[in-house]
């Protein structure tokens, strides 16, 4: 059993970042994100879950999922959204076990949006939250993504409050967007990680 450590923020906050700089330590590091897009490519059980349900409205013409009309969609219906995570979360939280399982490191990172909103918190032995304010999210978010102030409130919304998060956490470092600063913070937690990690052999 290997010591598990989630991290979490929301975003824009600069997962990726510190993620970035944890692989350069030579951590394995499980992406809810991409597991989240894997379970739903052509072929997989979920997608075909998803057309049953929705119709097949939710498929591009090469057979793929629609993202951008089922994301509209959701976000105008709660209950769509309930119905869709239904379908989804337990082929995500499968895929990342057995990806958690497989990992070959000192110890295993689960970056995960959604930590603490779809109990994947539960899957890890210690939390690390990425915080940032909101205005640096929102400047963040509309430089990489390309989406406009309000999409991205909108994705604020739907994740936990930031006051929540730090609650929870076990560990926050505070970025303020210079790596300097980021990487500075995790260098002394990332010791302490590997020194929980010895415990767990």
């Amino acid at each position: 059993m290997r010591f598990i450590l989630g991290i979490t923020g929301g975003i824009g906050s600069g997962k990726s970042a510190a993620t970035q700089w944890f692989e350069s330590q030579g951590i394995r590091v499980v992406d809810a994100d991409i597991v989240a897009r894997e379970v739903v490519e052509r072929g997989q059980p979920a997608l075909k879950s998803i057309q049953d349900t929705f119709g097949d409205w939710v498929l591009l013409e090469d057979g793929n999922l629609n993202r951008r009309a089922l994301r509209e969609h959701i976000f105008q219906s709660p209950e769509a959204r309930q119905t869709l995570e239904k379908i989804t979360h337990p082929a995500i939280r499968q895929s990342i076990i057995q990806q958690l399982q497989n990992a070959q490191s000192p110890y295993v990172i689960l970056v995960s949006p959604l930590l603490f909103e779809t109990n994947q918190h539960e899957l890890v032995h210690h939390t690390l939250l990425i915080d940032t304010d909101e205005h640096i999210q929102l400047q963040r978010a509309s430089q990489r993504d390309g989406q406009n102030a309000a999409e991205i409130r909108k994705i604020i919304e739907t994740q936990m409050p930031r006051a929540q998060k730090q609650q929870l956490a076990n560990d926050i470092v505070l970025n303020d967007g210079l790596l300097e600063h980021l990487h500075k913070q995790l260098k002394p937690l990332h010791l302490s990680y590997l020194q929980h990690a010895e415990q767990f052999f």
